[in-house]
């Protein structure tokens, strides 16, 4: 009960100095056990043309990006969900259908687009640690590049857009 109360306490004073009073009184409030994740919408149509490039690693040999259409906010469960683009030079690419939750430092894969143009679900998907040892940390960077305020996620897909195209915007407006 102590550790629980001292977790509360610690996501709240998170929040409060990184988003909304309204958004860090509820994400900090949330009790993880009462947590329950909306249905999943269909996964959204991407411009590939239109993608929004972020920063995964110096060293990558791909470049990520996002299609600003493709982000959604949910308010009911604070998911942020979009599609994600890897492209190499040569032009082949991966792209899939995720979600970050902001509170818990998690991410899930939804779904991936074939190169025939279909989305195909990932069967049974599972919340997975951003900081876990993975090949890739792009949902990392992106929670850290603008989905996320700390433990509650960006007060908008405006804000979010924004800050992807300029990493030094921090203004909530």
């Amino acid at each position: 009960m102590k550790l629980k109360l001292a977790l509360l306490a610690s996501l709240f004073l998170t929040a409060l100095y990184t988003s909304s009073p309204a958004q860090a009184q509820a994400y900090a409030l949330e009790d993880p056990a009462d947590w329950k994740e909306i249905d999943t919408p269909p996964p959204p149509a991407f411009d590939i043309k239109k993608l929004i490039t972020f920063e995964v690693s110096p060293n990558s040999q791909l470049t990520y990006g996002v299609d600003p259409a493709a982000i959604s906010i949910s308010e009911k469960d604070g998911i942020v969900r979009y599609v994600v683009v890897a492209s190499n030079a040569s032009g082949a690419s991966n792209v899939m259908y995720e979600g970050i939750r902001c509170s818990t430092g998690e991410f899930k894969t939804y779904a991936r687009y074939s190169s025939d143009g279909k989305w195909t679900n990932v069967s049974n998907p599972q919340w997975r640690s951003m900081f876990d040892n993975m090949p890739s940390k792009h949902p990392l960077r992106l929670a850290r590049a603008g989905a996320c305020d700390s433990a509650a996620p960006a007060t908008s897909v405006n804000v979010l857009v924004r800050r992807l195209k300029n990493p030094n915007f921090r203004i909530e407006n």
